[in-house]
């Protein structure tokens, strides 16, 4: 929809797009944003390299264009973190994660609950590795497996009825999770597995751990068995090979198949602006980012240099 409207003072159109406001000849896409406040009728929109843009003179239009702004930031946010599941729930209400608290958007999948603040602080957190789902007056506490906690709530009738479907939700996506889990097939020289997302049993990932003596790190290949087999991923971390096995585990799930973001650089990011965001709100994504070696291409002497790899060689070299 368009709006009239001012940007920084000066009259003009406003129209809301899919991956982005555009203000006349402006366009502020949703990758660069890293706020939106409403101030007595007024859109702040502060931006990730800490300008700040004001929509003002909007008139009895206020109330539907921040409404409309807000949900498509929303939702190229949920584009962002990979959520393609169908939604349950969606509310209004409070939450409170590590380093921010607030009011905004609470959504419910069959598989995970997102928290979709104002901010660029959007998350997505996987039923399958909660260990508690625990309501408490108008509050839903959320444990992790890890001892991590996120409080939602105060979302007025809704409450109740979201915290109960979360915990049916959960119930059954572990049990699912952890019935496909059981049967997935190692292939040599692969020594772990797992799925990525849920709903999906037939796509899944081995992944087999070696050391790089030379350059003192362990090493770690990672196979996708999707419908698109083209590569090995590889790779190198200090942690401990059993601590990086349960990070790499929740990094596999959030970011599924989408393996074109792991290995892309910085130049290639700039035209790929929903890539842009998903590092920056994905903790999974910079996991992978952080410790990526490169990848192993398909080909005749894949599994020789996939051995050398995994017995201690360098990943120098490789594709």
């Amino acid at each position: 929809m368009k709006y009239k409207g001012c940007i920084n003072g000066q009259d003009t159109e406003l129209s809301i797009e899919t991956e982005g406001l555009r203000t006349g000849v402006q366009y502020i896409d949703f990758s660069d944003v890293a706020g939106l406040r409403p101030i007595n009728h007024r859109v702040y929109i502060d931006l990730m390299n800490k300008e700040t843009h004001e929509v003002s003179m909007l008139g009895r239009s206020y109330d539907g264009f921040f409404e409309e702004l807000t949900a498509s930031f929303n939702q190229r946010s949920l584009d962002a973190l990979f959520v393609e599941e169908e939604q349950v729930m969606l509310c209004e209400g409070e939450y409170v994660m590590p380093g921010e608290a607030g009011r905004g958007r609470l959504a419910l999948y069959p598989d995970a609950i997102c928290i979709l603040p104002q901010t660029n602080r959007a998350l997505r957190i996987p039923l399958c590795f909660t260990q508690a789902l625990r309501l408490e007056g108008y509050h839903l506490h959320i444990l992790m497996d890890t001892g991590l906690q996120y409080t939602i709530g105060k979302m007025g009738y809704d409450t109740k009825p979201f915290a109960e479907r979360a915990q049916i939700l959960r119930e059954r996506t572990t049990k699912n999770r952890q019935a496909a889990s059981r049967k997935l097939p190692l292939h040599e020289p692969f020594t772990c597995c797992g799925l990525f997302r849920t709903r999906d049993p037939d796509h899944y990932w081995n992944a087999a751990f070696g050391r790089n003596v030379p350059e003192d790190t362990n090493v770690c290949a990672v196979e996708l068995y999707t419908d698109e087999d083209t590569a090995t991923y590889l790779y190198q971390f200090k942690e401990n090979p059993e601590v990086f096995r349960q990070q790499l585990a929740r990094a596999m799930e959030a970011v599924g198949i989408h393996r074109e973001i792991i290995y892309m650089n910085d130049e290639q990011l700039q035209d790929r602006p929903l890539y842009r965001m998903a590092i920056d709100r994905s903790t999974a994504v910079q996991f992978l980012r952080a410790r990526s070696a490169g990848r192993l291409i398909h080909s005749s002497s894949h599994a020789t240099k996939l051995k050398e790899f995994l017995g201690q060689s360098s990943c120098k070299d490789k594709e």
